[in-house]
């Protein structure tokens, strides 16, 4: 089992006619890379749609709350833990964590930041056991943070994305965070891109026998094979998940293993979960054609991979072939050039495909159990 401590994940979707990641202007978002426009879905995009996803839900539990709204969260946390914590107390460890004053109705942190229920319990108990203060709850956190992080690493996409405050006790437990999510671009160049010119047809003013649509408007769209990448630091999610005391601890097998078990997830999630938005009408929902996963000891990005940017494949009539042959020739000579040594395995839908010498893995649960075996078949 490889001891290398980031994993590299490179995945390319082919995505049918859609508009997952819109702007200020409702405009679908772009990138200039290579000297040309390419359509971009965020990160903040990706790790939202992630975040919220059924499949997160049922492997990594219940996410974080995301809000800037301390009246309604007490309401919301009141609620979750009612059978053993009244509101006051839930009240006051918001007070404590967030640094406010108060937290009436209406009034409001000044960031949206994560909220862990299983967080706030430990302090409601904290708090309870000898009507502590603040300035003990401090020094108890700087003295040892990690019983604080195990109870804050109950919510995984806390560990995974990171969090930061400037005030309460949450200034005093930063979360550095463990997974670096690229914003995904194409391959290629898209430009022109494509508007859908739509009307809405008034079924009553039809019936009246009057002519027109009851409402027009226009909707920017397109298609493209897409590059994904993130890359996941191993101790630091341990850390997070208060399995380690700091990133100076020797990592445990234990540790390790619910790290690597996570990181199976996170590339489960990453081939499948497409945000949401306008899936109504396009119902781009595409799952990953291709990726190649890889123990390695630095977060390398392969973007570069498609800096001039694919072109068609006439004889095959598309871009999806000649980018996974580009991403997997551009790993090769990257490992090559730098002696980069990294433990990689790719995983294809087509049959033939390979990653060096090595054929690709021809099912997602296999990729999976490689990864959840660190690096071993």
């Amino acid at each position: 089992m490889t001891t290398k401590n980031f994993i590299n994940f490179h995945v390319l979707i082919s995505h049918s006619p859609s508009c997952l990641n819109r702007d200020d202007m409702n405009m679908q978002k772009t990138a200039v890379f290579g000297g040309v426009n390419r359509v971009r879905v965020s990160s903040q995009s990706l790790k939202r749609a992630m975040r919220m996803s059924d499949y997160h839900h049922a492997a990594l539990g219940e996410p974080s709350v995301r809000t800037r709204d301390l009246g309604k969260l007490k309401a919301r946390f009141t609620e979750l833990l009612k059978e053993r914590f009244d509101a006051d107390l839930v009240g006051r460890a918001l007070e404590w964590i967030s640094g406010k004053e108060s937290i009436a109705e209406g009034i409001a942190d000044d960031a949206v930041a994560p909220w862990s229920v299983d967080e706030v319990a430990h302090f409601c108990e904290l708090i309870r056991a000898d009507e502590q203060d603040i300035k003990k709850l401090e020094k108890q956190i700087e003295k040892e943070a990690r019983p604080f992080r195990e109870a804050m690493g109950k919510a995984v996409d806390i560990a995974l994305s990171g969090r930061m405050a400037t005030s309460g006790l949450m200034s005093n437990l930063p979360v550095d965070g463990a997974l670096a999510v690229a914003h995904a671009i194409t391959t290629h160049a898209v430009e022109p891109q494509d508007v859908d010119w739509f009307t809405a047809v008034d079924d009553l003013t039809q019936d009246a026998g009057e002519t027109g649509a009851g409402h027009l408007d226009t909707q920017q769209f397109s298609s493209g094979v897409f590059y994904r990448y993130a890359s996941l630091n191993l101790k630091q999610l341990q850390v997070n998940l208060g399995l380690l005391p700091d990133m100076k601890s020797e990592e445990t097998a234990e540790s390790r293993q619910r790290a690597l078990d996570i990181a199976r997830h996170v590339f489960h999630l990453l081939a499948t979960v497409v945000p949401s938005a306008k899936q109504q009408s396009f119902a781009a929902h595409n799952l990953a054609d291709f990726a190649i996963v890889s123990f390695a000891d630095q977060p390398i990005s392969l973007a570069n991979a498609f800096e001039q940017p694919v072109k068609r494949d006439y004889k095959n009539a598309g871009f999806l072939k000649p980018s996974v042959e580009m991403l997997a020739d551009y790993w090769a000579r990257m490992n090559r050039a730098y002696s980069l040594d990294e433990e990689a395995r790719a995983f294809a839908v087509d049959d033939g495909a390979k990653l060096g010498n090595q054929p690709a893995l021809g099912s997602l649960k296999e990729m999976e159990a490689w990864i959840t075996n660190g690096g071993q078949a």
